[in-house]
């Protein structure tokens, strides 16, 4: 389902950099973990973790110990307060790659979807030259499926239809 949330987006933003080489069923599996680990990722609270918040991550079992990603999602988290300050809100500038509403795919097998569009590379540039890490752009698609960005679910799936109408209602479309 669409998300306009900040805290939410920053959070799966990490989180879909954090999955990068793993699978998602181990982050899901971990999620309660990083909630507690990164203080329910308010985006200011991440971007003031020192050196001591930093060895308490990489010791923590209940996420993924990768010096690279936890140091990732510490700056990604100060290059999201630098965007909210810029543009209002972490939500207006990742949801302009989508002209502010969902993309609509109709897709019979979800094996047919695509890694990547000019969407999340357009996102992937435009973050990477904030300085992101770890948001290439299968991490983008991947991140911009989980927050209802793109309409990916499958014509058969129950969630398909509420997510077009949602879209739609937005819209102001009949």
């Amino acid at each position: 389902m669409p998300s306009h949330d900040d805290v939410h987006l920053f959070e799966m933003l990490i989180l879909e950099g954090a999955q990068a080489g793993l699978s998602w069923l181990t982050i899901l599996r971990k999620r309660e973990n990083y909630r507690r680990a990164y203080e329910g990722f308010h985006p200011k609270r991440v971007a003031r973790f020192g050196t001591r918040k930093v060895a308490a991550l990489l010791s923590d079992p209940g996420i993924v110990r990768n010096r690279a990603k936890v140091a990732a999602s510490i700056g990604n988290a100060r290059a999201t307060l630098e965007i909210q300050s810029e543009f209002g809100s972490l939500e207006k500038f990742l949801w302009s790659f989508v002209g502010g509403r969902p993309i609509q795919n109709r897709w019979r097998d979800i094996r047919r979807a695509p890694t990547h569009t000019p969407e999340s590379d357009a996102m992937s540039k435009a973050l990477l030259a904030r300085s992101f890490k770890f948001v290439g752009t299968t991490i983008c698609y991947s991140f911009m499926q989980a927050v209802g960005m793109v309409n990916d679910h499958e014509l058969h799936c129950w969630r398909h239809d509420p997510v077009r109408r949602l879209a739609r209602a937005k819209s102001g479309a009949a």
